[in-house]
């Protein structure tokens, strides 16, 4: 590898035999040393400015096709990034090598079959070329292309390929890879020169017999359709031609995916005929290829590949054409004939066991039942009872609603069956079937799986309200085939429950009451009757799971409500894996919503059921595990925080709680006898423990937990203190080993839950005065001081964050003490977290969020802090900036922006922007541009617009730049402008200072408009050329949170959609 050194001789003529044995070694060597060095050299080499002058060589004298490649990689970087700093002859002369080595390829018939790959990536790199000169520097490349195409079927066939690419690069991949000017441009130049385009595709599908050359055209095609004139289509002979290669296995599934993007299609009225038409003759040919009789989901099991495609395509082109046009196909009889005989094809695809198929299938459904709910949908003056009932009076034309329902009913119903046969599983379902046969508790959650639940569930719950009777039918008689046995599978079991629960809320109170009676009598039976445990447990998930989607019917259902309970507890002594685990869920999801049922008398009844639970606290949860403990003590308080009776409320709560104190009181006890008792593993097993359950109760309590508080906080504190020095002790004798001991975790996980146990009341509390005045003095020196005097690994992120919550929620009864917050975490965290992005990574965020926290609540308190102060307080936010951690970075993109807009407000803002403007300003800048950091964009672009607001402010009366160094400019606007422009051209030497100017005028110009001003960046970064390779999605992630909240927001207003647990009370 010594001698690779001369690749980067560029006085001498390149050694090529040297090149291919120098990316030999990179590829295939097994010395890494030599492999590496390899590495560098190429490297080099491909960034030498003038390493493109070599390219023709590589590839011409190269015998190592990688090494080929390289060269190629070369050149496509140089167009990429340098082309518009070239010369003119040199730029015509990449042109003319890249044209004449494609024609030279695709010529020899031996080469076009022996170098695809090779030909594939020349025909990329032209690509690169055509986007920066097509069609104002080679208008007549089309012309060109396809005048040369009609003398060779092998060059036409990679014309083909070549056209297809040119169009992706325009239509699909161009969002975020060009400007929107060129994007526009070069979709204007494709769709007037089209015609050429056409003629080509027409000869080759009229006269060509080569297959190759056929599959080739129908791909192009294929991606060509969904943007070029609709003339081209339906006033010419294509639809005919592909309706003529259907039939041929070879050409079948490319013909029909090209048929798929013409039938999805959505264009005016004129040209309804057309697609009627091709509906017709492609039912009529679709019988012919997959008979109405065929077993479809059985063919696609025992199919080919080609086979299989076929079907899948079937689906795509079935879904495709109905979403756009079932209108016309109900517009009359024949039509009604065959859309039903489509819809029968749809029903027996969507049974094909593959996951891509039926996703295909299930969105079509998805969006067929949603549009025949709103066609049915009541839209003025809904009941109270039910506020999506239907009338058949509903629309302007009552028989039209009604001969719809008739036409869709016998589909509806089979799609009913389909939805509780193929039920996909619900996250909270912990007791799955393994590989094996076993059922085992869950231990990841699948998320591919937990959308396409959702997805079923919508439907279903569409399907519902369509035929609240059929829904009812057909789930209670496929429960009554589990029952005799008929049917009788854990699959079957599961799916028709998870639909059962999928549908609640959807049906009108008094039919949901009458349906759930029986399945829950049923499903109680089946458990009854069943032997086995295995058996058992899976009967036992499915019954919690029903039965904790209906909060509605057990609010109006004591009794039940009761033996569905009495029936957790019973679940709660089951070994078999996840039933426990299952019982306490559903038990926290029943009391969130039924809590109120638990703390009143019922009838019959001579004590509050919680009293009773209460009173056999010990016997319900002696099997359970100790997390399990704690998710039953917050299902108990939230039963407790429904009393409204203060004093009774009190009682209940020092009864739950008796069991960990009296554990607590006897700890204590013997910790003042003998304080070494406290470092007993055991005990601090305890201590946390006993500390989980509090957090627990006080999550589901919140501000009556204050007396509990009260009982355990000195104590608390005491121990945390204890606990601290101890921690500290074994860190300081042991080093940054002593932290992964188990002493030294046990010890922490303690101090974690005083921790989190007073955040969690501080968070929940609504007497803030009383935390203020009573709380948080104690707290000050046992743990803000004890983070300060700790050695940097045995602190605490938890107390930022808990600190962080008491700012929040307390602000002014706390500015007194923020100093002195201040002075305990602010330079031991930043010396810990700024020595790389990777150690403290809990710190770092919780830091930043203590620092906002501050910011928004307590700003006067930066107000009086000195300059270097307040100067530490900024370069700690631009290092958060910079972080490499999306949240960290966010976090302090949020709390520039707060901060920023808080001091334009100020008395001092002039004095804070001459000193920090410019440093924030070329900060923002650096991580705009830098790709590491897309996701914060949106906040990028905020603060950059307040920044280019805020110089144009009268407010702003100081100068911004130096005048002794830089001399003196008519107005800070000027100086921005003129500093920003240079910070740029400097980073970015591929770029003209008109480009430069015209974006920096643009910052000013667009600034009140927010939308352009974004739109206005996301172009500039294009225009870099940093972001032209690069996944540019975060860009406008944004405008999809806005999407997803949309369709949430539509959600709501449908019953059954939503889930009662995500619902508030």
């Amino acid at each position: 590898m010594a001698l690779a050194s001369e690749l980067l001789d560029f006085s001498k003529p390149l050694n090529v035999q040297l090149l291919d044995q120098t990316v030999k070694a990179f590829y295939h060597s097994a010395n890494p040393a030599e492999r590496s060095a390899a590495e560098e050299v190429l490297k080099q080499l491909s960034e030498h400015p003038d390493a493109w002058t070599r390219v023709d060589g590589i590839l011409e004298a190269a015998a190592d096709t990688d090494t080929k490649y390289y060269g190629l990689q070369i050149l496509e970087r140089q167009i990429k990034f340098r082309w518009v700093t070239m010369p003119n002859d040199q730029r015509e002369g990449i042109k003319n090598y890249l044209s004449n080595m494609i024609i030279k390829l695709s010529t020899d018939e031996a080469a076009f079959r022996t170098q695809r790959v090779m030909l594939h990536k020349v025909n990329l790199t032209l690509v690169a070329v055509l986007k920066h000169e097509w069609p104002h520097n080679w208008p007549t490349f089309l012309a060109d292309i396809v005048g040369a195409s009609k003398t060779s079927e092998s060059l036409c066939e990679n014309t083909m390929h070549l056209l297809k690419l040119l169009s992706e690069e325009v239509f699909d991949f161009s969002r975020g890879e060009m400007t929107q000017a060129k994007i526009k441009e070069l979709k204007n130049s494709l769709n007037n020169e089209f015609a050429l385009i056409h003629e080509l595709c027409e000869l080759v599908l009229t006269h060509s017999q080569r297959v190759e050359l056929l599959g080739a055209t129908l791909e192009t095609l294929r991606v060509f359709l969904g943007w070029i004139p609709l003339g081209y289509i339906f006033e010419s002979n294509l639809l005919d031609s592909l309706l003529r290669l259907l039939p041929q296995p070879q050409l079948r599934n490319r013909a029909l995916q090209c048929l798929t993007e013409i039938g999805s299609l959505v264009v005016g009225d004129y040209y309804n005929p057309h697609f009627v038409k091709l509906y017709t003759v492609f039912m009529q040919q679709l019988q012919g290829i997959v008979p109405p009789a065929t077993n479809i989901s059985e063919a696609h099991e025992n199919g080919t590949d080609d086979e299989q495609a076929f079907l899948q395509n079937l689906a795509l082109f079935l879904a495709g054409y109905f979403r756009a046009h079932i209108g016309l196909l109900k517009a009359d009889p024949q039509g009604q004939q065959l859309l039903l005989a489509g819809l029968e094809y749809l029903l027996k695809l969507s049974y094909i066991d593959d996951d891509e198929v039926f996703k295909v299938c299930l969105d079509y459904w998805n969006a067929l039942v949603c549009d025949l709910f709103q066609a049915e949908c009541v839209s003025s003056a809904p009941s109270v009872e039910s506020p999506f009932a239907f009338r058949a009076d509903a629309g302007a034309d009552a028989s039209k609603v009604a001969a719809e329902r008739a036409l869709f009913a016998a589909p509806m119903s089979k799609l009913r069956l389909l939805m509780i046969s193929r039920m996909a599983k619900p996250e909270e379902i912990l007791i799955v079937e393994d590989e094996n046969g076993n059922i085992v508790r869950e231990t990841m959650k699948d998320n591919d799986v937990l959308m396409q639940y959702k997805t079923m569930k919508e439907t279903l719950v569409f399907l519902s309200h369509l035929d609240h009777d059929d829904t009812e039918t057909q789930m209670i008689g496929k429960l009554s085939l589990q029952l005799n046995g008929r049917e009788w599978s854990w699959n079957n079991l599961n799916t028709l429950c998870w639909a059962i629960g999928s549908i609640s809320g959807s049906m009108a109170e008094d039919q949901e009451n009458r349906f759930l009676v029986t399945v829950i009598r049923d499903l109680l039976n089946l458990c009854e009757k069943t032997y086995g445990k295995p058996h058992k447990a899976v009967i036992a998930s499915n019954i919690m799971y029903v039965v904790g989607q209906y909060p509605r019917f057990l609010r109006a259902h004591w009794k039940f409500l009761r033996t569905v309970v009495n029936k957790l507890f019973e679940f709660m002594h089951e070994s078999h894996p996840g039933v426990q685990d299952m019982a306490v869920d559903t038990l926290l999801k029943i009391a969130q919503k039924c809590k109120r049922k638990f703390v009143i008398m019922q009838l019959g009844e001579t004590q509050p059921f919680l009293s009773e639970l209460l009173t056999n606290l010990q016997t319900i949860i002696c099997d359970l595990e100790p997390a399990q403990v704690h998710l039953y003590y917050e299902a108990i308080g939230q039963m407790v925080q429904s009393e409204s009776d203060q004093a009774r409320r009190d009682q209940y709560l020092l009864q739950l709680m008796d069991p960990p104190n009296v554990m607590w009181a006897q700890i204590i006890r013997q910790a003042r006898a003998n304080v070494e008792y406290l470092k007993d593993p055991a005990v601090i097993k305890n201590l946390a423990n006993i500390l989980r359950t509090n957090v627990g109760v006080c999550t589901s309590l919140g501000q009556p937990f204050v007396t509990q508080l009260k009982l355990i906080f000195v104590d608390m504190l005491h121990v945390y203190k204890l606990y601290s020095e101890l921690v500290s002790a074994q860190v300081a004798s042991g080093g940054q080993h002593a932290t992964r001991t188990s002493i030294v975790k046990l010890l922490r996980s303690v101090k974690k839950e005083v921790l989190r146990l007073i955040e969690c009341f501080v968070e929940r509390a609504e007497d803030c005065a009383t935390i203020g005045q009573q709380f948080v003095p104690e707290m000050l020196d046992p743990i803000l001081g004890d983070y300060a005097r700790s050695v940097p690994a045995a602190r605490d992120a938890e107390v930022l964050s808990l600190f962080a919550t008491i700012v929040e929620r307390l602000q002014g009864e706390v500015t007194a003490n923020v100093p002195r917050i201040f002075e305990a975490v602010f330079d031991p965290t930043l010396q810990m977290i700024t020595r790389n992005f990777e150690d403290f990574p809990d710190h770092r965020l919780k830091f930043f969020s203590l620092l906002r926290a501050i910011a928004n609540n307590c700003f006067e308190t930066l107000l009086r802090l000195e300059m270097t102060q307040l100067k530490l307080v900024m370069d700690s936010i631009v290092w958060a900036v910079h972080h490499t951690e999306r949240n960290v970075a966010e976090t302090g993109l949020n709390l520039l922006l707060e901060l920023l807009r808080s001091f334009a407000k100020c008395e001092f803002a002039a004095q804070f922007y001459q000193a920090f403007f410019m440093r924030v300003l070329t900060e923002i800048l650096a991580v705009l541009t830098d790709t590491f950091h897309k996701p914060g964009f949106k906040l990028h672009a905020l603060i950059l617009q307040n920044m280019f607001t805020m110089v144009e402010n009268p407010a702003l009366t100081l100068p911004l730049w130096d005048a002794a160094s830089e001399g003196d400019f008519p107005s800070n606007a000027e100086y921005v402008s003129q500093k920003t422009a240079q910070l740029l051209l400097n980073s970015f030497p591929n770029m003209q200072p008109a480009q430069v100017g015209t974006f920096v005028a643009g910052l000013s110009q667009l600034k009140a408009d927010l939308a352009q001003f974004k739109g206005h960046l996301r172009d500039f970064l294009i225009c870099t050329k940093e972001f032209s390779s690069t996944n540019n999605a975060a860009l406008y992630a944004e405008e999809a949170a806005i999407e997803v909240e949309s369709a949430r927001q539509k959600a709501l207003q449908i019953p059954g959609m939503v889930k009662p647990s995500e619902m508030a009370d």
